[in-house]
Order: C-alpha cells, then structure tokens, then sequence
C-alpha cells in the first residue's frame, strides 16, 4: 500500500520506484492532461477570467503535490467549485492553508458533516451547469447572481445564435454517449480483438473533453475563418509561460485611484474564509474515496500543506487558488496510476500547450467549453442522497437543505448555515442524553452516553419528576457504565442532588461508575 513519510512524502515511493510504475505513471499523466487542458480552459470561463489563467493554474498542482501530497491519484487544479467561488485569492489561501497544516488544525474538518457536503456540492452543480447554459444559447450579458442569471437566460431565449445552440447540444450529446459507451463496457474475459476494441472505446471516451473540443474548434475555425461569425469563440488569448513574479498587493482602478492591500482583502470578505476550507474540504473528500478504493490512506494535515504551498507558488505565476478535481482524479485512478509522478507529466502538457497551442485557442466555441463543464458537474448531483438520508435518519435533512438552500444565495452563507444546522442538532445530542427508565423496586436510570453542562439540566429534571417529587419520594439506582466523560457542572449538579435525597431520606446510587468520577463525587 501507498504509505507516506511526514512532511515530505516522496521520500515514501521515489527510493523503490520501479519500471513499471513510470509506464504506468506515463500513460495516466497523458490521459490526464488531455482531459485537463480542455476542462482548465472552461474552468477560467466560471471564474471569469481570461481562458490562459486556467492553465496558468493547472501546472503547478502536479508539481508540487508529488512532492507534498499522500494520494498517487489526486490532481491538483481549478474545479468547478473552486472557480466559482474564487478569482486570484491564491497567495492568501495557500498561506492560509499552509498555517493551518503547520498547526495541525486538519481535525476541523470533522466538524462539517456529509450532509452539508452534499448540500453544498449539489447546489454548486446546478449553479455551475446552469451558469454555462447561457454560453451553450450564445447569450451576451446574463447577470452571475443565480436568481437573475435564471431569470434573464429564460428572458433572452429570444435572442440565442442558432450557431451556437446546435453545436452545443451536438457536443452534449456526443460528450453523454462517450461517457455511457465508458460505462457499459464489457468484462476483461474476452476475445483479443474484442479487448483491443474495448481498450480503444475506452481511450477515446476518456478523452472525449479534449476530442470534443478540438472538433468543435475545427468546425468554428471552418466558419469564422472565411467570414461567416456564427459561432461565439474564445477569442485572443496570452501565448507563453506566464512571468514568475510575487502577486501584487495593491491594484489600481480605471480612474487612478489605489486600492491597498487591506481594501483588497476587506472586498473578499467570507470569501477569505470559505474558499481555502472548502478548497481542503474537496480535495480531502476525493483522496479519501479513491484511498479508501485503492487501500491506502492519507495524511488530512500533509494534504492541507501540499495544497496550501501549492497555492502559495501558483500565486507567483499569476494562478487562481486550486484543489483536487474529483473528474481528473477519477480518470488517474482508472488508467492505473502508480505514484503522484503522474502529476509532472499533466503539468509538462499544460506548460507545452501554454508555449505552443495558445494561438489554436482562439477557436474554441464557447459553446464547446460550456458543455464540457456541464457534464463534469452533473454527476454531483447526487439526489439519491436525499432518500438514503431520510431511511437512515431525517434530521440529517434539516442541514442538507439549509445548506442546499442558502447555497443558491451565497457559496459561504450556505456552508456556514449548514454547519450551524448541524451544529445544533449535535449539541441537541449533548444537551438530551438517552437515559433509559426501569422500575426494580427502586428506580434504575441508565445513561446512554456521557455527560457534560448542557446535560445536567435535563438530568436534574429527569430524577426530579421521576424521584424526589413522586409520592413517597423513591431512591434512584444511576447506572454510568457508558458515561467515560464527565465536566465540572455536571459533578457539582450530582453533589446537589445527593443533598437533596438525603434530606428526603432516600438514595442516589452510582453503578458502575469510575473510580475517578467516584472520587471527584465524593469529595
């Protein structure tokens, strides 16, 4: 199994790195950074951004996280998500994230349940996918809050470019068959030919996004070029590596006026906040799924790192904060990965389309780039959830739909609603203990869990009505076998209610109480 050393884990796989791992490690860096560069490109689109940025931001995950990270099949690199919620807050959130690795404040994430995961990743496709529906219509000037973009996409129908529309329903339509062909291929127990067929369906469809694009850019090109606009292209875009230079601290505006640093991080408000705890969030979801898929696990702190510097140094080559991307690391895995070196050889096909493929760019139909986004965040949609949920235990709804709900409003309102939701319910927990009730003679309450302050009230209430108010007061039997944890207000509570059964010439028994909760009740 993968396993990593602290703080540096390459140390862990490079010293027996073998033969055919690099084989292996070749043949997904390729595959990888086919589906990459087409995806990287749309990604920009979300983020409003010049397209070249997406790349600028692709490389540089691959590179760093072989050397920082403890999955062999994440990538690092913009998301859907991560675009949505950000543009160029890389320093200050790889910074961010690095502090937190340094303090070892992975455990954090523990606090935001699934249920916000799945309120907010699926509210997060469907603002992304129908985001991208204006490009596939062709529309010019759709305002990005979700209720005004709805509104307005609908309003403007009128106005979409026919060119537009049918190359973007072609290249949904292709980019669906592609991905149910991947799906639906056959078992390994078959004739040679067959399996060649197979392992050629299976690499086409695996590159569809790129195979998709450059075919729609081909179409575009056979137009536009001879005078016939009737499609909306990319346009101009930057040719070259971008410059390796620190991130500017201070802006200036179109009328001259400086805006500071402070102003600058005073205008990303939550964003601050949220996008560096959700870009950890998605990245440690995905590596646990695949590590878990592939029997290996992973360090949440040294992922934070590898992130966290891996934004650090994206910032100095203009990049826009990143994390993993559960599409590309899926095709890692599935091509067979060995070690994160896959990463380098995404990266150098980025760096190679940077320097030499820019000019091809142009071309792309934006229509081409929307549709590729909306069938990467389609499967998040995951409305399945929602049943197993409700068989499992409803109140988990309740933060699910706050989450889902506010999400539509604003990215950080929802996830911290929803974390507030859950937070509730869990101090609920807390505040309300089991304690079941049996009659022996003497009362016998058996507490299901352990207490701390926002229990004693309940507590108290319970002996109180059940046992020092009936008639005669009865003597209470309290059985504390699962209780391994108790906090001062609770001790305090327990010594008034002994008083309290002594003056009504009754007993409070502790059954199975630890020695050191005896003693501390005693005294």
């Amino acid at each position: 199994p993968f396993v990593h050393i602290a703080w540096l884990p390459i140390l862990s796989w490079l010293p027996r790195y073998k033969l055919k791992w690099l084989q292996m490690d070749l043949l997904a860096g390729l595959t990888v950074g086919l589906t990459t560069v087409p995806q990287v490109l749309a990604y920009a689109e979300v983020a409003g951004l010049p397209v070249q940025y997406g790349l600028y931001s692709a490389f540089m995950g691959g590179l760093i996280y072989t050397l920082l990270g403890t999955s062999k099949d994440v990538t690092l690199g913009p998301t859907a998500i991560m675009s949505l919620l950000s543009v160029l807050l890389s320093l200050l959130c790889g910074v961010i994230q690095a502090l937190m690795a340094l303090l070892r404040l992975g455990f954090l994430l523990d606090f935001i349940s699934f249920p916000v995961i799945k309120g907010f990743t699926c509210a997060a496709a469907i603002t992304i996918g129908f985001g991208q529906v204006k490009n596939i219509l062709g529309l010019q000037s759709i305002p990005h809050e979700f209720v005004l973009e709805v509104y307005y996409t609908f309003y403007k129908i009128p106005e979409a470019r026919i060119g537009d529309v049918v190359l973007g329903l072609l290249c949904l339509a292709l980019l669906v068959m592609l991905s149910f062909m991947k799906t639906s291929l056959g078992s390994d127990n078959a004739p040679t030919c067959a399996r060649v067929a197979r392992k050629l369906v299976w690499t086409v469809a695996t590159m569809r996004n790129s195979l998709v694009v450059v075919a729609a850019s081909l179409v575009a090109f056979s137009w536009n070029a001879y005078g016939h606009p009737v499609f909306t292209v990319t346009g101009e875009t930057s040719q070259g590596l971008p410059p390796f230079r620190p991130p500017p601290t201070s802006d200036t505006t179109a009328n001259g006026t400086v805006v500071s640093f402070g102003e600058i991080v005073e205008g990303f408000g939550g964003g601050l906040a949220v996008i560096p705890f959700m870009g950890l969030l998605e990245s440690i979801a995905i590596a646990k799924a695949f590590g878990n898929q592939n029997d290996y696990r992973i360090d949440a702190n040294q992922e934070l790192l590898a992130i966290g510097v891996t934004n650090i140094m994206g910032s100095f080559v203009s990049a826009y904060p990143v994390t993993g991307s559960f599409g590309r690391t899926a095709v890692n895995s599935q091509t067979g990965v060995c070690t994160p070196a896959g990463g380098i050889i995404t990266s150098v096909i980025v760096l190679l389309s940077l320097a030499f493929l820019m000019p091809a760019f142009y071309y792309i139909p934006k229509a081409s780039l929307a549709a590729v986004i909306i069938c990467a965040v389609a499967p998040m949609v995951d409305y399945r959830v929602v049943t197993k949920m409700w068989r499992i235990r409803k109140l988990d709804l309740l933060p699910f739909v706050v989450t889902f709900l506010m999400s539509f409003w604003q990215v950080q309102y929802g996830i911290v609603g929803g974390v507030a939701v859950s937070g509730a319910l869990l101090l609920y927990n807390l505040a309300r203990p089991q304690i079941k009730v049996s009659d022996h003679g003497v009362l016998v309450m058996e507490l299901g869990s352990g207490l701390s302050f926002p229990a004693t009230e309940y507590l108290s209430h319970i002996i109180h009505t059940q046992a020092l108010q009936a008639a005669p007061p009865r003597s209470v039997v309290l059985d504390c076998h699962h209780v391994s944890i108790v906090d001062y207000s609770v001790i305090n509570e327990l010594r008034d209610l002994l008083k309290q059964f002594k003056l009504r010439e009754v007993q409070l028994v502790f059954s199975r109480l630890q020695v050191s909760f005896s003693l501390t009740i005693s005294k």
